[in-house]
């Protein structure tokens, strides 16, 4: 479990937008970026190009946003937790027990903090994963390409990767139709492995304490960084 939490870890705090090491060590996030072939543009339709319009609308319409997680890594073991969200800049994703491990943004740095080994991680906000949905105004263009639009009777998917280096991964989120919700995100690595977050009755328009979203390192025998 510890390897998997360390994978999520470093596809937040890696440099590249969408880093296939979602899989790798820890130590991976801080490594030089691979070149690679950018992404070929696709053709999508005119529904296609409203279903976007309409994720960028909802994504941008988020403020706060709290939820527990079911996180499902490729080997199919679990992980729970509870994720807030504070657009734009400011992000906690906390592991229940008996977990110790947190991620979080505070405006300016992503922090990932290990709380087996009692070791901080940090990365710009800028140059991370985590870029994608707290910058302020959210576009699915540029920097991202969309690479297909799915539909089913109440679920919409979009897949989209990093324009600029096709290889490393591909994320698809995933919206309940109605009400027009969030509901998971998947990630598709290099190497073919995929894992997946599941939102669990998620809640927007929260009240938070700003203090949540600044890192403070655990004090020993303390079972969570935001309790202590």
């Amino acid at each position: 479990m510890k390897t998997v939490l360390r994978r999520l870890s470093a596809a937040l705090l890696s440099a590249p937008l969408l880093y296939g090491a979602l899989l790798a060590p820890l130590p991976a996030a801080f490594a030089p970026p691979v070149l690679a072939a950018p992404a070929t543009p696709v053709s999508l339709t005119a529904q296609d190009q409203a279903v976007v319009a309409k994720v960028e609308e909802y994504l941008n319409g988020i403020t706060t946003l709290q939820s527990k997680f079911l996180q499902v890594a490729p080997n199919g073991r679990q992980a729970t937790g509870t994720f807030s969200l504070w657009r734009p800049g400011k992000m906690r994703l906390e592991y229940d027990r008996p977990l110790k491990d947190f991620i979080v943004a505070d405006g300016s740095f992503v922090f990932y903090w290990d709380g087996e080994m009692r070791q901080q991680s940090s990365a710009p906000i800028g140059s991370t994963l985590a870029d994608f949905i707290l910058r302020k105004n959210i576009r699915l263009s540029g920097d991202v390409t969309v690479t297909d639009v799915f539909q089913a009777p109440g679920v919409i998917e979009v897949s989209l990767l990093e324009t600029k280096d096709a290889g490393k991964g591909t994320l698809t989120l995933v919206f309940e139709d109605r009400p027009f919700q969030l509901r998971k995100w998947r990630v598709l690595d290099a190497q073919g492995l995929t894992t997946e977050v599941a939102l669990l009755n998620p809640r927007t328009d929260v009240t938070f304490d700003r203090e949540m979203f600044y890192f403070k390192e655990p004090a020993r025998g303390s079972d969570f960084g935001r309790n202590n």
